[in-house]
């Protein structure tokens, strides 16, 4: 038995997301219970320097990689005690600022080093560097927690700043990242002060623009086979220009938007049961046109607790995967050279 903290802070910026767990290893079999979990919204000027790292120097970046370990660090430490929690390690996605694995490069910023000695526990960071130097993807790794923990589902999928589907393909596991989903309808209602569209109801409101959609759907990653990623350089160069340029309302671009969600995913899943999680899974009017588009799908949202902290539990399990010196990355899902251990320990104790 093992209790990690696990810690994720996704692209859409929604804040970070605390999951402290308990993994249990029997006879070959793991099972897991979350025992406490928060979400911390961030303060404006983290969120702020997060969403604007990748246009700092490399001094500039440097020093935030560190205050920002030192920022987590704090935070966690104060989780632990608020709750007299007892972690054995803390295992931290870090917040990705670049991912550019054909260029054998990916960076998620925050000090682990930092981390440790804020929280004085041991702590487990960086898991995608070493899939990446592998020749792959690094992404995405939730699917060996899928295949571990929500072994009852024919598919997983989780719907955060961008959707990732994993299903088991014969004697492996297949994965890989479907579409943007709220890093780009969360960046159209920020535009009016609004972090997201609840319920969908903005959206709702709005027309669909067919050409628009046309044009999406034929972006060329749709045509891509094999392990895949996506990372916010791609839509911030690609996906916003192409929406902008058609000059629509708000309540249009995000209608269309989800429609083009629903069809990537529809194309992806034909029939069975999904488990779907992730902040999109609230968005009620994406999954009624994901259904529309997928009518033999059972899709099922679990308890808000799994919704809410699915990624953090899973890289919570990574960390356990490490710590018992089992690959935490699947050659299958990333097109790595071979499955490996991802992760680098930072010790907080002399």
């Amino acid at each position: 038995m093992v209790r990690i903290i696990g810690l994720m802070s996704g692209t859409s910026l929604d804040g970070l997301d605390m999951c402290y767990t308990e993994f249990n290893l029997d006879n070959g079999k793991w099972s897991y219970k979350i025992l406490k979990a928060e979400s911390e919204e961030y303060p404006a000027d983290i969120k702020e320097k997060l969403a604007n790292a990748q246009k700092m120097t490399a001094l500039e970046y440097a020093l935030f990689n560190s205050d920002y370990g030192l920022y987590v660090g704090q935070r966690v430490k104060e989780f632990i005690n608020k709750h007299d929690l007892k972690p054995r390690y803390i295992a931290s996605h870090g917040h990705t600022i670049f991912h550019q694995p054909s260029k054998r490069f990916t960076a998620q910023i925050g000090s682990g080093a930092g981390i440790a000695a804020e929280s004085g526990v041991d702590t487990i960071c960086d898991f995608r560097t070493t899939d990446v130097a592998l020749w792959g993807q690094g992404a995405p790794l939730v699917p060996v927690g899928d295949r571990n923990l929500f072994a009852e589902f024919s598919y997983c999928l989780n719907m955060g700043g961008f959707s990732n589907i994993s299903f088991d393909g014969g004697d492996k596991r297949i994965a890989y990242d479907i579409s943007p989903v709220n890093y780009v309808l969360n960046h159209y209602t920020r535009g009016i002060g609004l972090e997201y569209d609840k319920d969908g109801e903005i959206a709702r409101s709005g027309k669909i623009h067919a050409e628009l959609l046309d044009k999406l759907n034929n972006l060329d990653f749709y045509t891509k086979s094999g392990p895949k990623s996506l990372g916010r350089e791609w839509v911030e160069e690609v996906v916003i220009p192409l929406i902008d340029s058609f000059e629509l309302p708000l309540e249009d671009n995000l209608s269309t938007f989800c429609e083009h969600v629903a069809i990537q995913i529809g194309s992806h899943i034909k029939k069975g049961k999904v488990l779907l999680t992730g902040g999109g899974a609230f968005n009620k009017y994406l999954v009624e046109r994901m259904a529309k588009n997928a009518p033999q799908c059972e899709y099922y949202v679990p308890d808000a607790m799994t919704v809410n902290f699915k990624e953090a539990l899973i890289f919570a399990f990574l960390g356990a995967l490490y710590a018992h010196d089992i690959p935490n990355c699947l050659s299958s899902v990333t097109g790595a050279k071979y499955d490996n251990i991802g992760g680098a320990l930072y010790k907080a104790g002399s």
